[in-house]
């Protein structure tokens, strides 16, 4: 059999644990081009620009 915890781990000791597991917001930088609001060192989605130039072209409706 593998072995047992001794006693039941309380409740303040296992929330402390988990203080870590909060999911982060997510870092966000404005487009040079457009100004949209995109993920740092990825292309635009917006407009397809990335460092100054296009990249990618993006279809427009």
């Amino acid at each position: 059999m593998p072995p047992l915890p001794k006693r039941k781990v309380s409740k303040g000791r296992r929330d402390r644990r988990r203080a870590h597991d909060a999911l982060k917001h997510s870092n966000l930088v404005q487009c040079t081009n457009c100004g949209e609001m995109r993920l740092p060192h990825r292309v635009c989605p917006n407009c397809g620009h990335y460092k100054g130039r296009e990249v990618i072209d993006v279809e427009r409706e």
